[in-house]
């Protein structure tokens, strides 16, 4: 949910003043665990390491990012993939047919 309009955006004072006064390329990377801080103007170009409860990620960013939270471009879980039995399957599959289509085509160049 987005906060409330008569609040205004969170915009953290620590980070401010971190790239207050700075330019983006003498900055380097800055460390926050400030996930919940909205992307400001001021920020972009900047590079932050924001915490997702592990490690520091490095996010660059960029105008596109305005608006948004400093968290959304941090995950905290690592997705493997769907599926077990059944999925694999499908993977032996498909792995087959584009060794089947690359010797197809293989074999129409050698004709040529």
């Amino acid at each position: 949910m987005s906060r409330s309009l008569y609040k205004g955006p969170y915009l953290d004072e620590r980070l401010l003043k971190k790239i207050a006064g700075k330019k983006p390329d003498q900055a380097g990377v800055i460390k926050t665990w400030s996930r919940d801080a909205m992307i400001s103007p001021e920020m972009v170009g900047f590079t932050f390491g924001v915490h997702n409860g592990k490690s520091h990620i490095e996010v660059m960013v960029s105008e596109e990012m305005v608006g948004h939270c400093l968290g959304e471009f941090s995950p905290t879980t690592k997705f493997l993939r769907h599926g077990g039995k059944m999925q694999k399957e499908l993977d032996i599959k498909k792995k087959e047919a584009e060794i089947a289509s690359a010797k197809a085509a293989k074999s129409s160049d050698t004709k040529k």
